[in-house]
């Protein structure tokens, strides 16, 4: 059965718009206006009697607004959760190749923060919402060796403002990027840290700053989503032809936050930070790369598009495969078989996004 446009843009946004403040504030989208058209497009070849697919949509945010969102495919029981996680999920019964396309619009602001009018309130009573973020997860715990390593970290910073900087500056400068781990990584922070080997890939990295800062009392998140466009400050980070369009589907990137009592959110990305030592071959004490790790404390450059902040959590409908570590790539099941969806050919999915000038 076709199921053309059966959500617009208008009711999600209402649903999403819903969503408590608490979420925003902090660093401000203040320039840099890029506008993406998104296509997502899934070709099931696994056969069997039922598959399910789950779909991660991308969140509205300060700095990111969707529209025009448009579902298309021969699937059946469409939903969508734009509530805590925006998901769509569609189901098919014994369809040869169930497909399913999503487009969308997304326009996006840079966030910058002007550490001149950053002020710490250390008397501030955080909400519920924000207080989350301090909880360990399965893959994320406070304690132990992930405590100890923050602990020797900041021993003498002062202030929560300078004990994230030196967590972050420790993790852009001592974590590797390791180009053969599967995906983004799993971001299991304990493991990382008793290997001895700081070595990974985004979600690995971005992990362990957001492990470490909840370790001493700093309010962290991962934001997982999708490069959808061209870096002006390296090749590394996003790849577009001549005119604005990237191919998109091994494109999933995380990236991390931390919360400034009497501030809010700021954004970082020490795991950008290790992508273009790689691959450009920098040492730490290059001036190019002094200059990214400078500004990604504090800044995102949005070439980039989020999705969500989940760890550790359960789809809905429940899955076969629960909890999930993150929700950053599409999940799928043919018969209660989980399909690979760090592979885009066996899945099967394309992604692109073009950049419209």
């Amino acid at each position: 059965m076709q199921r053309r446009d059966f959500l617009r843009s208008t009711a999600i946004l209402g649903a999403v718009m819903a969503t408590p403040s608490t979420v925003f504030g902090g660093s401000k989208a203040v320039g840099n206006k890029r506008v993406f058209d998104v296509t997502l497009n899934h070709e099931i070849l696994e056969a069997g009697k039922k598959t399910r697919l789950w779909i991660p949509l991308p969140f509205i945010r300060e700095y990111q607004s969707v529209s025009d969102i448009k579902f298309d495919g021969n699937f059946a029981n469409p939903s969508v959760n734009y509530d805590a996680i925006p998901t769509l999920y569609v189901d098919y019964a014994e369809v040869a190749k169930p497909t399913l396309s999503v487009k969308f619009r997304v326009e996006t602001f840079e966030r910058n923060t002007d550490f001149s009018k950053v002020k710490f309130n250390p008397n501030e009573k955080l909400s519920p919402e924000t207080e989350f973020y301090l909880k360990p997860t399965q893959h994320i715990p406070n304690d132990g060796i992930v405590k100890q390593k923050a602990e020797e970290i900041t021993k003498g910073v002062k202030g929560d403002l300078e004990r994230a900087k030196a967590i972050y500056t420790w993790v852009a400068n001592t974590m590797q990027r390791d180009n053969s781990v599967l995906g983004c990584g799993t971001g299991d922070v304990k493991a990382i840290l008793e290997s001895g080997k700081l070595v990974g890939k985004c979600t690995d990295i971005n992990s362990v700053f957001v492990g470490l800062c909840r370790a001493v009392g700093i309010p962290a998140r991962e934001i997982f989503g999708i490069r959808v466009g061209q870096s002006r400050f390296s090749n590394e980070m996003g790849k577009a032809d001549e005119k604005g369009l990237a191919a998109i589907s091994g494109g999933q990137h995380c990236r991390a936050e931390f919360y400034l009592k009497g501030y809010g959110w700021i954004p970082v990305d020490p795991a950008d930070v290790a992508k273009v030592r790689l691959g450009e071959k920098l040492s730490n004490d290059d001036s190019k790369l002094a200059k990214v790790r400078e500004f990604l404390f504090g800044n995102w450059e949005m070439c980039w598009i989020g999705f969500n902040d989940a760890r550790d959590f359960v789809l809905s409908p429940k899955p076969a495969e629960f909890p999930l570590n993150n929700f950053g790539y599409p999940y799928g099941e043919v018969d209660d078989n989980v399909l690979n969806y760090y592979s885009p050919k066996e899945f099967s999915y394309d992604y692109k996004s073009q950049e419209v000038k």
